[in-house]
């Protein structure tokens, strides 16, 4: 095994066009908004992955690089499957591949309330009591506080 072998200008151009694709594969990742663009970007990340396996294998004399590779290309088209599996159901759902308009799991910022100036007593009044520690509610009878109601008007 040469560890130490000299780079042919084969290897490097291999190396320097499966970095090409990764970045490409990156930009195109970090830039578009069509979920199917995003999904090609990721494969062209993939394969740029593969090409630098492949390349150092073969500079190495080593079969690992290839076996890399073609476990990259067998995850790969998994994942493709996967996603136009999802990219039909959402297009089915939504009637578009726009990555923006999908934030149905996305968290909803709470509104804020403007403040209101309170005395320090009735800021106190609007928490409820709690059940004190190592007192069992279903048995003890626990005081409860609660807010004054007015009495329904008849």
């Amino acid at each position: 095994m040469g560890w130490s072998k000299i780079m042919t200008p084969l290897t490097q151009q291999t190396l320097m066009v499966g970095a090409l694709l990764f970045t490409f594969g990156l930009v195109g990742f970090l830039s578009r908004r069509n979920l199917i663009l995003i999904f090609l970007s990721v494969e062209l990340m993939l394969a740029g992955v593969a090409t630098n396996f492949i390349a150092f294998g073969s500079h190495y004399g080593i079969a690992s690089g290839q076996l890399f590779a073609i476990l990259i290309l067998t995850v790969a088209s998994c994942e493709a499957a996967i996603a136009l599996a999802m990219v039909v159901a959402l297009y089915r759902r939504k009637s578009t591949l726009d990555v923006e308009l999908w934030s149905d799991l996305r968290e909803t910022a709470p509104e804020k309330s403007k403040p209101t100036a309170k005395s320090e007593s009735s800021k106190h009044a609007e928490y409820p009591v709690l059940t004190p520690a190592g007192i069992d509610p279903l048995t003890t009878k626990v005081p409860v506080t609660l807010p004054d109601v007015p009495a329904p008007k008849a």
